[in-house]
């Protein structure tokens, strides 16, 4: 029993042990934990003032192993920084010069030619001009596939206004009828008012000599008055006719309305039916084509069309150096894509400051300045040469201030 009891506290012992000790291992632990931002800063603050000051140790160690600072990447700190200064000065090549990214566009910039107003999900019928093609203003480029039902519509309209035209026609006809037959009998109760006049006054001088009977003069009075009433219908039936023509009758009228909406439904018609086929906004060439028969256009529209006989250049020029650009300016224009330079000279200027949108390969390069766009014409060797080169980015220099 004394064993057991002597083990016990032995073995209790043991275990109490190893409890002491995790304590002290779990807080050696913390504090190493704690202490690792303190030398990651300290490494950070170290590289920084070291490439900062580049001390004499540590161009000492450059020195010896031959490698230079930012070297491992395509663009080092210092040359990105001197590039993107560089740009934001514009870049001056010489006194007086004013160097601009742009692109080579035909006079007018490029025409997205659109499916008509109104047109919905019609598709493409058929294709009347293809890449390369120059089309004059007003020229049919594609037919839609809804052309058919509206050419339908047209006859149909026009077929409704010759039915509207002749129905006026006849109701012409019949109002002039109708007023010559008034007229007549107009003239015939006239001629019988006379004749009844006439006996009227007879029998008044018999009856006044005593020859014939109050009989007789009393019926030859009635007759005169009948007749004078009979003249009173007629002349208002005759007045319904305001004109000799006839024009203002209300059938007239109703006709020749009916006429007018008639025209207009043709109208309709013919504009919708000239809302089936797609037609040049202007001259020029054919660019791109986008669609195929029997396909619907998206918003890239059916072809790109421009003026590629005359081309133009627009350059992209910062907002503080905009001042020194004035039109005619002569401008140097320079590409990878064809040998030597071109020439032109400033022919607009923009009225409004707005955010770069041509930008060079350069990782380096500014994205996000101001800049204000110039257009300069193309002399006519450098617009023959640019006119395969639509939206081709090149360097623009502008001597400004010395116009020629």
């Amino acid at each position: 029993m004394k064993d057991d009891q002597d083990g016990l506290p032995l073995a209790e012992t043991g275990n109490a042990m190893p409890d002491d000790r995790a304590p002290r291992r779990r807080s050696g632990l913390f504090r190493v934990l704690r202490r690792l931002p303190i030398v990651f800063v300290l490494i950070a603050c170290g590289g920084i003032l070291g490439l900062y000051f580049q001390p004499p140790l540590l161009r000492a160690f450059f020195g010896l192993t031959g490698l230079e600072p930012g070297a491992g990447t395509d663009t080092p700190i210092a040359v990105a920084l001197a590039r993107v200064a560089a740009q934001e000065e514009i870049a001056m090549v010489s006194e007086g010069d004013v160097v601009a990214l742009g692109r080579i566009i035909p006079e007018g910039d490029v025409v997205t030619v659109a499916l008509p107003f109104g047109a919905g999900d019609a598709r493409i019928e058929t294709l009347n001009a293809g890449v390369g093609d120059t089309v004059a203003e007003g020229d049919i480029l594609a037919t839609l596939d809804n052309r058919a039902r509206f050419e339908s519509a047209v006859a149909s309209a026009r077929a409704a206004l010759d039915a509207q035209e002749a129905s006026l026609v006849q109701t012409r006809a019949d109002v002039e009828a109708s007023r010559a037959e008034a007229r007549a009998a107009l003239e015939r109760a006239e001629a019988t008012a006379e004749a009844a006049d006439a006996e009227l006054d007879r029998a008044t001088s018999l009856l006044e000599r005593g020859v014939t009977t109050r009989a007789v003069f009393d019926a030859a009075l009635a007759r005169a008055t009948e007749a004078q009433r009979d003249v009173a219908s007629r002349r208002a039936t005759l007045s319904r006719f305001e004109t000799e023509t006839g024009e203002g009758q209300p059938a007239i009228l109703l006709a020749d309305a009916n006429v007018g909406v008639a025209r207009a439904a043709l109208a309709e018609a013919e504009l919708n039916l000239a809302g089936a086929v797609v037609r040049a906004p202007i001259s020029g060439t054919v660019l791109v084509v986008n669609v195929r028969p029997g396909e619907r256009p998206g918003d890239e529209g059916i072809m790109d069309l421009g003026n590629t006989a005359r081309m133009t250049v627009e350059a992209e020029v910062y907002q503080s150096m905009i001042g020194r650009v004035a039109i005619g300016d002569p401008v140097t224009i320079t590409a990878d894509a064809f040998p030597g330079s071109l020439s032109g000279t400033v022919s607009a200027i923009g009225l409004e400051i707005g955010r770069q949108t041509i930008t060079s390969d350069d990782p380096a390069a500014n994205t996000d300045a101001r800049v204000v766009d110039v257009i300069v014409a193309l002399d006519d060797a450098g617009s023959q040469m640019a006119s395969r080169f639509t939206n081709l980015e090149v360097v623009a220099r502008i001597d400004a201030g010395r116009m020629p």
